[in-house]
């Protein structure tokens, strides 16, 4: 029976072991039973798939076998490719989220960047490009990243008042907030909610990152909004990475890294995140800074 496996990945999977493979994507199994996750993308996608492999190559550097292992990634007359491993997951438990909150803590938000905060490639937060690139100091680079979303938001149509708003908080809120504090740029998943957490034979997984290096703080601003990932790992995270100076403002701090996944999720569904986005606005513009 012929394979249904694109040439291009079953090239790439014979390099990796040499056999039959059998499977749809993206779950396909060797003749020896080994598993792998396998894709391959549109053109459009390049950027996309590259992205994510260099996240996911970099999360494998600061903190082994937290996320899964990239094998094989490149692209073949225009189409992008990736192969990983293959995990079996299941959801996030309380002992799991401790686990995870402690290997943050200790390994992922541990591991500095060399060349400054940001990313060295565009990476995608969802469906949403964000553009990257480095900066000497984490308010300049958080207040690019919030440009970048009110850039294309503009762009879109639709959101004069909060584009208003927003542009009012990259100038007036940031520098203050953010300027003062004494941080290292560590290496962030970037996306961190419970969608993109897992379980395999105990240990915690993470994995669909949009990395980049910034101040530890942010990685936990979207597990908050969406729920999901247990009260263990906050717990944890900062019995071993205790929260930034200055302390009183941390859950402000938080706002405005909350904001960023509010503004994106206004730009890939709008509705009410919008409203919740301004929301969080206010709150910021109306703090004593």
């Amino acid at each position: 029976m012929k394979s249904t496996i694109p040439p291009i990945l079953l090239e790439q999977l014979q390099t990796l072991e040499p056999g039959e493979f059998t499977g749809i994507l993206p779950h396909l199994v060797s003749s020896t039973g080994k598993h792998y996750f396998a894709k391959i993308g549109l053109k459009k996608e390049e950027e996309q798939y590259s992205g994510e492999a260099e996240s996911l190559k970099q999360i494998a550097i600061a903190a082994p076998n937290l996320a899964p292992r990239v094998l094989a990634a490149g692209g073949s007359e225009g189409r992008p490719y990736m192969i990983t491993e293959y995990k079996n997951l299941s959801s996030l438990t309380d002992g799991a989220a401790s686990r995870l909150g402690e290997r943050l803590a200790t390994e992922l938000h541990r591991y500095k960047g060399l060349k400054g905060f940001g990313f060295g490639v565009p990476t995608y937060c969802g469906a949403t490009r964000l553009q990257n690139g480095w900066f000497e100091s984490w308010d300049e680079c958080f207040s690019a990243m919030i440009g970048d979303l009110l850039a294309q938001l503009v762009k879109k149509g639709g959101f004069a008042s909060l584009c208003a708003k927003g542009e009012e908080v990259t100038v007036s809120v940031i520098p203050k907030l953010l300027g003062p504090l004494v941080v290292q740029p560590v290496l962030l998943h970037g996306d961190l909610w419970s969608g993109n957490t897992g379980v395999e034979a105990g240990e915690p997984v993470i994995f669909d990152p949009a990395s980049y290096y910034g101040h530890n703080e942010a990685d936990l601003a979207i597990g908050r909004i969406f729920g999901g990932i247990p009260q263990s790992f906050f717990e944890t995270y900062h019995q071993h990475l205790p929260k930034t100076e200055p302390v009183e403002q941390y859950n402000l701090r938080g706002d405005l890294y909350q904001l960023f996944h509010y503004l994106n999720h206004t730009l890939l569904f709008g509705g009410h995140y919008a409203s919740t986005a301004e929301r969080k606005m206010d709150i910021l513009l109306g703090a004593k800074l």
